[in-house]
């Protein structure tokens, strides 16, 4: 097997990329500091100027990702004066215009979401994962992500009518139909685009960490082993830490020293236990205790 390369590098992705050659990732998934969130510590941009700062990043995020490469972008609106600021809707207009296709929209659900609420709105328990490709031939590999069929199976197809039992054609008259007899003897499903994920409550240095289960997922959805995964603002390193259990390449780019720090530590924690369990199956393997 290949050795899996992960390396980080300490700086503004705009710059960092332009030593990369053309075509290089397979995989760019990432999330950017939000507009004004977490500004004494991550810095954030001006509702205003979100897209002027995004657009020049993802020029080189277009330039360095293959034809056949995802983007996957996890972000979220702000709420402006009582209202959701539209940066969110501009900036996947501008990217359209840039030459990015806009292919799909997951939402991530966050199943343990803290409860709370002000005068007008609830509280978030959802973010945006706006999936970019540069062609509409693009690598998936959607049975990596199949789920279980548990209960719906049982229920659904206990009794199947006379309808189920054959292709059941639309009665709108769109031409698409349905025979859920198809699925009775299967036990795995394809999701659906909403992941219902737990946020992330280990790790306290740094302040805006997602779930190592919301890369990994769209890691095995887009990448085979070997491939190439970049994330841009790497923060504690989450994407690239999954990229190499995973046994992928990763590179990441952090532009706070603190968190490029951080990420340095968690990607040596993850390569010295990888080791360890390396080393265990060999063990197991051979009979050695």
């Amino acid at each position: 097997m290949a050795e899996i390369k992960s390396d980080l590098y300490l700086g503004d992705c705009l710059e960092v990329l332009t030593n990369f050659d053309t075509d290089s990732f397979d995989l760019i998934v990432t999330s950017p500091p939000y507009a004004d969130q977490r500004s004494k510590t991550y810095g954030g941009i001006n509702p205003n100027e979100y897209v002027n700062w995004f657009m020049p990043r993802a020029e080189q995020f277009l330039r360095v990702l293959k034809p056949s490469g995802t983007f996957i972008l996890n972000i979220k609106e702000k709420a402006v004066n009582g209202e959701r600021h539209t940066y969110v809707i501009e900036l996947i207009l501008e990217m359209k215009k840039q030459g990015w296709l806009w292919t799909e929209e997951f939402i991530w659900h966050k199943k343990n979401s803290y409860p709370g609420k002000w005068p007008n709105r609830f509280r978030d328990a959802w973010e945006r994962c706006l999936q970019f490709n540069k062609t509409k031939k693009f690598a998936m590999y959607q049975d990596a992500v199949m789920v279980p069929m548990g209960d719906w199976a049982e229920k659904r197809l206990k009794k199947l009518s006379k309808t189920d039992q054959s292709r059941d054609t639309s009665k709108v008259g769109s031409g698409f139909g349905k025979n859920v007899s198809n699925w009775l003897d299967r036990k795995m499903a394809y999701p659906t685009n909403v992941l219902h994920l737990a946020t992330e409550t280990g790790n306290k240095k740094h302040s805006a960490v997602f779930p190592k289960t919301l890369p990994e997922w769209f890691i095995k959805l887009f990448t085979q082993e070997n491939d190439w995964v970049l994330d841009p603002f790497a923060g504690s390193g989450t994407t690239c830490q999954v990229a190499q259990k995973l046994l992928r390449n990763s590179v990441g780019i952090e532009i706070f020293t603190q968190y490029y720090q951080v990420a340095k530590e968690n990607l040596k924690t993850q390569q010295f236990r990888l080791f360890e369990e390396e080393e265990d199956e060999t063990n197991y393997t051979t009979g050695d205790n």
